[in-house]
């Protein structure tokens, strides 16, 4: 006759419900070093010497200068394009200076001559009414008007940002969902422990009561 499994040890639902735990926990961390590292950190340092100030329009034009981009017309078709540059210069209520605006962080890093790249179409044409229906509404609907920008004087002091990539809820998805993860991981296991623990002096007192 085999002999019955000791109480206080866990059974093997008990053992999955152990290693999904610790498993949920070594995710969180795993993730939150890898976002640190390789997201976060770049988003903080990025952020730490911009902010935010009021623009103004001073110009907007069309340099002579076309560059290439690249359309997508199926799974097998590609093509390369050309669209003209459009120039946006604005001046900031943090300084005199005239920037050049860009519509984010990344249409920064692609192309940091122009201020706007339109969805790369196959026919140039086309591209070029999409810039120049950009440099219309620049021109007529924003006028004189302020907007709100953002600047990095440390990394970009010429050039400042229609939008953020990195925003406020970027960063706060990268602790938030990583965080949660982990605290769910050590939820588990610790209700597994205190299931367990409770099970065994259940067990205990049974024995007692049955002695």
């Amino acid at each position: 006759m085999a002999r019955s499994r000791p109480a206080y040890e866990y059974t093997e639902a008990e053992d999955r419900s152990m290693r999904l735990g610790f498993l949920l926990i070594a995710a969180g961390l795993l993730s939150l070093l890898v976002l640190g590292f390789c997201w976060l950190r770049p988003a903080l340092q990025e952020r730490r010497g911009g902010g935010a100030a009021n623009c103004t329009v001073l110009a907007v034009r069309q340099l002579g200068e076309r560059f290439a981009c690249t359309f997508s017309c199926g799974a097998a078709c590609r093509g390369t394009a050309r669209y003209p540059c459009l120039q946006v210069l604005v001046r900031t209520s943090r300084s005199a200076a005239p920037a050049l605006l860009h519509e984010d962080e990344r249409q920064l890093r692609t192309n940091p001559k122009c201020s706007y790249i339109p969805p790369c179409a196959r026919d140039d044409q086309e591209n070029s009414e999409n810039v120049t229906y950009k440099q219309k509404y620049w021109k007529e609907k924003v006028g004189s008007q302020p907007f709100t920008c953002y600047f990095n004087q440390h990394l970009r002091p010429d050039d400042v940002m229609l939008k953020r990539t990195h925003d406020e809820t970027v960063l706060l998805h990268c602790f938030l969902w990583p965080l949660v993860t982990f605290l769910v991981g050590v939820l588990i296991v610790v209700l597994t422990i205190c299931a367990k623990s409770l099970a065994v002096k259940a067990e205990a007192i049974k024995k007692r009561k049955h002695a």
